[in-house]
């Protein structure tokens, strides 16, 4: 039996429509069609007619929510409640992102994150490793002494990795450092099925091409953790800006990144190719104000989780905010701030044949706006998630 959501408007990642319903059947979206075509015995229901319906966020980039952190515990169960703390904020497919550490917990990771993509409607998508493959110089907050190269068995792992997340229609993404893996690693884990995105770097911007053009696909948090552009040494920023096909994930919380930076980025790259992450951590959802992230305290103050010397860690973002952002900060139009919140996303790690959009064969995972741009209600595999209370 076809359960019908109508009432409000709905965006379907390609146009905002007016006056139509969608139609949902087992999980998945059957039809957007007008009034007068909704199904003869469908369950009906009527949304505000003030809220907006758009596909369910995407965000490839989570280290922690609700009071969880991967790192510390990468088992399935906080996979899961990072996702499930997430639906909260209108994100129904994230990948739980496991930085820098030793193998044996990377693995772990790896681990968990495979069996709780397995489970139906889990909303983990996969996994995204940010590290351990990256620079000391641009580390970060990341940990130095887990700072490593590949190694053989490191290689054998990861490039069996996709295959076995591809079962489930998951992704795995790894975020690395071009000029601390040399090209033909690079082909080899991106021909694997690796998703290669270049952050916590130093590149020349001659190197990271280089790396482009040997399979890495996009850049992780754009401008963060790398050098700013120089008049002789452009960088890997300068590398994302001339590569057309090269995406670029970006934080929009207004403490990360100078808006001018992210107009100039929107200005020149090609519509499509910038897309939102969160780099979320465990305050998100929750009201504490300090967490501890592999045995250093993190401070939640003025909008911003930081190290007590001021180094940044992560964001205290959702992907809701950071919609809100692009719109009323940068005047990116609401149809394209949605598309970098699920579409865009969506199409980066190769997810997009199913979602990113409301259109027949699309899950039926949902996000109703309200006018102000918070979440009203989330919907996933077409059933409800989470709600407004008021």
């Amino acid at each position: 039996m076809p359960t019908v959501l109508q009432g409000a408007r709905i965006f379907t990642g390609d146009q905002l429509l007016e006056g139509h319903a969608v139609v949902l059947e087992g999980g998945t979206v059957r039809a957007v069609v007008p009034p007068s075509a909704i199904p003869t015995g469908a369950t009906v229901h009527t949304l505000p007619g003030d809220t907006l319906l758009a596909p369910g966020f995407v965000d490839v980039q989570v280290n922690g929510a609700g009071g969880v952190l991967f790192n510390d515990t990468p088992t399935e169960e906080a996979a899961l409640a990072i996702a499930s703390a997430m639906r909260e904020c209108g994100t129904t497919g994230l990948l739980p992102t496991f930085i820098t550490d030793d193998a044996v917990r990377m693995r772990e990771a790896c681990e968990a994150a495979l069996t709780a993509t397995s489970r139906p409607d889990s909303g983990v998508l996969g996994i995204h490793l940010e590290g351990p493959f990256i620079s000391h110089e641009r580390a970060g907050v990341h940990v130095p002494s887990f700072i490593r190269t590949p190694d053989p068995r490191d290689l054998d792992y990861l490039t069996a990795l996709p295959r076995r997340f591809a079962v489930h229609g998951g992704r795995v993404l790894m975020t690395l450092a071009p000029e601390c893996v040399d090209g033909a690693t690079l082909r080899r884990l991106a021909t694997s099925g690796v998703v290669l995105s270049a952050g916590h770097t130093a590149a020349t911007s001659e190197r990271t091409t280089q790396a482009l053009q040997s399979g890495v696909r996009g850049f992780t948090h754009l401008f963060n953790a790398m050098p700013p552009m120089m008049n002789r040494q452009p960088g890997p920023v300068v590398a994302a800006l001339l590569q057309d096909d090269a995406w670029c994930g970006v934080i929009a919380d207004g403490v990360h990144v100078h808006a001018d930076n992210l107009r100039l980025l929107l200005k020149v790259k090609p519509q499509g190719k910038v897309f939102l992450v969160t780099d979320a951590m465990p305050p998100v959802g929750t009201p504490v104000t300090s967490f501890t992230l592999q045995g250093r305290t993190i401070l939640r103050r003025h909008g911003r989780l930081e190290t007590e010397d001021g180094t940044l860690a992560g964001a205290d973002i959702d992907l809701t905010a950071a919609v809100r952002h692009c719109i009323h900060s940068l005047g990116v139009p609401l149809e394209e701030a949605l598309r970098m919140a699920s579409l865009h996303p969506a199409t980066f790690i190769g997810v997009h044949g199913h979602r990113g959009r409301i259109a027949p064969g699309h899950r039926a995972d949902l996000v109703l706006l309200k006018p102000d741009l918070s979440v009203h209600t989330t919907w996933v595999g077409g059933q409800v998630k989470s709600k407004a209370s008021h």
